[in-house]
C-alpha cells in the first residue's frame, strides 16, 4: 500500500542492480552526477532513494532512464576506485520499497520526490488456492515453497553461499525471504524489477517461486545437454567441441537439419526467381539434407541457397514518371554545369518515353570535386531508383566482381550481385565509382569483366561466379566516374557515353559556396547564419587566395575551418557573431597560399605560356629558355617524359631548319648551349601539346625579341611547322580563364571543341585557331628594342650578321613549313 506521506530522498541510479528492503548490496558509480548526489547524502547522512539505471551507458541522469519503484535505503560505505578512472563502490543497505513521483535539481545533486511502500497483507481474491487455508497457514505454506524452490535453484547454483541457504530456513517471514532471495540469485534485472514492483506479500511469495522453478528447470535442461556433449566427444575429437555443443543444443530444442531445409525451400517457392533456377536449388536443398549439420560442406551449401534467395529476383522499385520534378531536382542540389544537366535531363525523357530502352551507360569524366558522385545522387532520387556505389578504385581481382567460385574457402558473391542485394531491388541505380582506376594482375582483369556488365546485349544474363546462374541486370541504371577518361581502356570506353565535367569557373564557385557549401558546414557545425558571417568580399578572397583547384573541395575545407574557428570561440563562452573579412583571412587561416604575381602577364624573352592537361583538371605551364654562349648542348630540365622530350628535339629541329627566315644565326647550335626548363620540376610532365610552346620559347630566346605574356597556346608542332590537333581543350582553356589569359591559340583541326566550351569562358578568352607555327610566331613574339651601344662595335663578319625578318615572314612559305 502506499502512504500518503510523500518525502524526498537523494536519488542515486543502480546501474546493473536492483536494492530490495532488508538487503545490503555493493554497486559501482561511474555518473559523475550519481557521484555528486551520492557525496551530498553522505555529508548529511540523510537516506537514498536508489531506483534501476536503464540505461548503464547514459552520462547524465535523466527522468526516463530509472525505474519508477525502487528501495529507500542507508549508505554503509563509500570507497573510492582511482585505478577504475574515477569509479566509486558503494555499500547500501536496503530498508522500504517506494515509487519515485517526482525529480529535482538541487545545486549539484538530484532529488526524488516518493511515496513509502508498505508491504501489503491482504489475501488475494482472484486466486482460490490463496483462501481456504487460514492466513498463519498461508504464510508457513508460502514460506515452505520459498524455501524449497530456493533450495532447489541452490543445487545448480555452487556459487550461492551455503549461508544464505541457512539464513532462508530462518526466516520465517514470506515476504522477507522473497525480497531475500530475489536480491542474491542471479535473475535477469527485468525479473528482479518485477519482484520489486510486487506489494502484495502473496503475489510476490508466487511470483518468486514461479521464477526460481523455471530458472531451476533451464539450469536442470544445460546441465543434461553438457553430459550429452561429454559422452559423445572422445579424447581425440575435442576440436568439434563446439560444433558437437551446438548440434546436441538443436537436438534438444527439436531443431535438425529437416527444419533449415524446410526453411530455405519456402524461401524458394516464395522467391520471384526463374523456374530454371528454383528447380536448381530444389537439387542443392535434397543434397542438403543428406550432409550431417556438423560437416562443412553442410554450412557451406545452406548459405549459398541463403545467399541465392537473398537476391530480389523480380523485385523492382516504382520509378518517377515527371520530368519536371527529375529537373527540379537537379537544379536543387546542383548550380552551373548546364551541358550536364541537359544531357542528363535528355536520358531522362528518353527513360520515362520509353522504359524499355537499354544500353544508356553514362560516365561522369572530371577533375576531383566537381560533383561526379553528387550527381550520381540526384539522378537516383530524380528517378525513384536505390542508389548503390562500388569503389573500384585499386580493385586488381576481377573475382570482386564476378564473385568467387564456391570450390574456395570463404568464397561470396561479387560485388555486384551484393549491389542488387543492398538495394533490395533489380532496377537500382549502380554507380561505379573511379573507373579509371582499375588495376589487372595474375588473378585477371576486371576491366574485362565490365565489359559484360555494362554491355546491354550482354548483361540480361549476367553470370556470377558464386551464384552460377544468370542474374538480368538490363534494368539496372549504370552510372561511371572517372578523373582521367584516357585511362580507361579502349573496348571499356567504347561501351560509355562520356559528358565532360570541366573545373568550375569563379562565379560557379562563388554561387556553389553560398548556396551549399556554407548552409552544409554550418548544419554539420550545429551553427546558424546568426553564429558566423562570411562576406562576400571575404568568400572570393578565399576562392582566389587560399585554393587552387578545379572543384570546391579544397574550398569545402577553408569554410569548414572558419567554422571550426568560431566553434572554439562558442566554447569559450564568446557568443559574439563572428564576421569574417578580407582583412581577418589571414587571422582565421594562416598566410594565403596562392598570391598574385606582381605582373602575371609581363613580356619576358624565352617566356611562353603553355597549356596542360592533369587528371585533377588543367593547369598554365610556362616553359623557360634560356641561351648561353657554350658548345651546342640542349639541357631539358622539369621531369620531362619521353614523348615531351622528343617534342623539344622537334621543335629545336624546325627551328634550326628556318634560322636564317626568323634572323637567328645560323651557326647557333654550334656555339650555343640551350637550357629548357618546365617549372615545378618536382611533377613530371609528358605529353606532345606543348610542341608549339617550345618552339615560341626557342625562337623568342634565340632572337632576343619579347614573347608577350597574355596569351597562352597548346599543340603539337611537326618538323615542318604543321600544329597538330590535342585532346583537353575543355580543362586547359578553364585554366587559361583562371589565370586571366585573354587569348589562346589552338591547333585549327580542334576548333569544333569550341562550342564545348564554357559559356563564362569563351566570353572571357579568344581562340585563335592556326594551322602552322608561324601563324603563332608573327602574332606572339614583339619586335626586338634596340640595345645602345657606347662603344664602336668592331666590323662585323658577314657569314655571321643577323638581320631582321624579312618582310616575307607572314606570308606563308617564309619559314620552311609545309603548305
Amino acid at each position: 500500500m502506499e502512504q500518503e506521506l510523500m518525502k524526498s530522498y537523494y536519488i542515486i541510479p543502480l546501474p546493473g542492480t536492483v536494492l530490495f528492503p532488508g538487503v545490503t548490496i555493493h554497486a559501482e558509480l561511474t555518473q559523475e552526477d550519481a557521484i555528486k548526489t551520492l557525496r551530498a547524502a553522505a555529508e548529511k547522512n540523510d537516506d537514498v532513494f536508489c531506483p534501476l539505471l536503464l540505461e548503464p551507458d547514459s552520462e547524465h541522469f535523466e527522468r526516463k532512464n530509472v525505474s519508477d519503484v525502487g528501495t529507500v535505503g542507508r549508505i554503509l560505505q563509500i570507497m573510492r576506485l582511482p585505478e577504475h578512472g574515477g569509479m566509486v563502490r558503494v555499500v547500501i543497505e536496503g530498508r522500504q520499497r517506494a515509487r519515485i513521483r517526482g525529480v529535482k535539481r538541487r545545486e549539484e545533486s538530484n532529488l526524488a520526490l516518493v511515496s513509502l511502500l508498505n508491504d501489503d497483507l491482504t489475501v488475494p481474491e482472484d486466486n482460490p488456492l490463496f483462501q481456504e487455508p487460514g492466513e498463519a497457514l498461508l504464510d508457513a505454506a508460502l514460506t515452505f515453497s520459498l524455501r524449497r524452490c530456493f533450495e532447489a535453484y541452490c543445487e545448480h547454483m555452487p556459487q550461492i553461499p551455503g549461508d544464505l541457504v541457512n539464513l532462508a530456513f530462518k526466516t520465517n517471514l514470506p515476504g522477507k525471504l522473497a525480497d531475500m532471495i530475489a536480491g542474491n540469485a542471479y535473475l535477469t534485472l527485468e525479473d528482479k524489477l518485477s519482484v520489486l514492483e510486487e506489494t502484495n506479500v502473496y503475489r510476490r511469495g508466487e511470483l518468486v517461486c514461479g521464477i526460481l522453478n523455471r530458472e531451476t528447470q533451464l539450469l536442470s535442461l544445460d546441465e543434461k545437454l553438457q553430459e550429452k556433449v561429454n559422452e559423445q566427444m572422445d579424447k581425440n575429437q575435442r576440436e568439434y567441441y563446439l560444433r558437437e555443443e551446438l548440434k546436441a543444443i538443436g537436438e534438444e530444442l527439436g531443431e535438425t537439419e529437416e527444419e533449415d531445409a524446410d526453411r530455405l525451400r519456402k524461401a524458394v517457392e516464395e522467391s520471384r526467381m526463374p523456374d530454371g533456377h528454383k528447380q536448381k536449388l530444389f537439387k542443392e536443398i535434397e543434397r542438403l539434407r543428406r550432409i550431417p549439420v556438423g560437416s562443412a560442406d553442410h554450412s557451406v551449401l545452406m548459405l549459398y541457397i541463403e545467399k541465392c534467395t537473398e537476391i530480389p529476383w523480380g523485385t523492382y522499385t516504382k520509378e518517377n514518371g515527371d520530368l519536371s520534378r527529375a529537373v527540379k531536382i537537379l537544379e536543387r542540389d546542383h548550380y552551373g554545369l548546364k551541358d550536364v544537366k541537359t544531357r542528363i535531363t535528355e536520358m531522362l525523357a528518353a527513360m520515362m518515353v520509353s522504359p524499355e530502352m537499354k544500353g544508356q551507360i553514362i560516365c561522369l569524366a572530371g577533375p576531383p570535386g566537381v560533383g561526379k558522385t553528387s550527381i550520381a545522387k540526384s539522378i537516383a532520387a530524380a528517378t525513384g531508383r536505390k542508389y548503390v556505389r562500388i569503389s573500384l578504385g585499386g580493385v586488381r581481382d576481377e573475382a570482386s566482381l564476378r564473385g568467387h567460385r564456391r570450390t574456395y574457402v570463404g568464397s561470396v558473391p561479387g560485388r555486384i550481385i551484393g549491389a542488387l542485394t543492398d538495394a533490395g531491388s533489380m532496377n537500382p541505380l549502380i554507380l561505379l565509382d573511379e573507373v579509371d582506376k582499375l588495376g589487372s594482375d595474375y588473378k585477371g582483369d576486371p576491366s574485362s569483366a565490365l565489359l559484360e556488365i555494362l554491355d546491354a546485349e550482354q548483361n540480361f544474363a549476367f553470370t556470377d561466379h558464386y551464384i552460377d546462374m544468370p542474374v538480368d541486370l538490363s534494368r539496372v541504371l549504370f552510372l561511371t566516374t572517372a578523373n582521367d577518361k584516357y585511362a580507361i581502356p579502349d573496348p571499356l570506353r567504347d561501351r560509355m557515353e562520356i559528358i565532360d565535367l570541366p573545373g568550375y569557373t569563379f562565379e560557379e564557385k562563388f554561387q556553389i559556396a553560398k548556396r551549399h557549401l556554407i548552409p552544409k558546414q554550418l548544419k554539420l557545425h550545429g551553427m546558424n547564419r546568426k553564429n558566423i558571417s562570411i562576406s562576400d568580399p571575404a568568400l572570393k578572397d578565399v576562392i582566389n587566395g587560399y585554393t587552387r583547384e578545379a572543384g570546391v573541395r579544397q574550398l569545402e575545407r577553408k569554410i569548414a575551418a572558419l567554422c571550426r574557428k568560431e566553434s572554439v570561440r562558442l566554447a569559450s563562452g564568446d557568443r559574439e557573431r563572428l564576421v569574417v573579412k578580407p582583412q581577418s583571412l589571414e587571422e582565421l587561416l594562416g598566410p594565403r597560399k596562392f598570391r598574385p604575381d606582381e605582373d602575371p602577364q609581363a613580356n619576358a624573352v624565352g617566356v611562353v605560356n603553355g597549356l596542360a592537361w592533369t587528371g585533377v583538371g588543367g593547369e598554365l605551364l610556362k616553359v623557360e629558355v634560356l641561351v648561353m654562349e657554350g658548345t651546342g648542348k640542349t639541357v631539358l630540365t622539369g621531369s620531362l617524359g619521353d614523348v615531351m622530350k622528343e617534342s623539344a628535339q622537334a621543335a629545336l629541329s624546325f627551328i634550326r631548319a628556318n634560322a636564317g627566315a626568323l634572323g637567328i644565326d645560323p651557326e647557333f647550335y654550334k656555339n650555343k648551349d640551350i637550357h629548357i626548363h618546365f617549372p615545378e620540376g618536382a611533377v613530371p610532365k609528358d605529353g606532345p601539346s606543348a610542341g608549339v610552346t617550345m618552339t615560341t620559347a626557342l625562337a623568342s630566346a634565340l632572337t632576343g625579341r619579347a614573347a608577350r605574356g597574355d596569351v597562352a597556346m597548346t599543340g603539337e608542332v611537326t618538323l615542318t611547322g604543321r600544329v597538330l590537333p590535342i585532346g583537353g581543350l575543355k580543362e586547359k582553356s578553364m585554366a587559361a580563364y583562371r589565370n586571366k589569359i585573354g587569348t589562346v591559340f589552338i591547333p585549327e583541326k580542334n576548333t569544333p571543341d569550341i562550342p564545348e566550351i564554357d559559356e563564362a569562358v569563351r566570353e572571357k578568352i579568344t581562340f585563335v585557331p592556326v594551322k602552322t607555327v608561324g601563324e603563332i610566331l608573327t602574332r606572339v613574339l614583339l619586335p626586338a628594342r634596340p640595345v645602345p651601344v657606347e662603344t664602336a662595335p668592331a666590323e662585323p663578319k658577314p657569314q655571321r650578321k643577323k638581320t631582321a625578318p624579312p618582310p616575307e615572314f607572314k606570308k606563308r612559305g617564309g619559314l620552311n613549313e609545309h603548305p
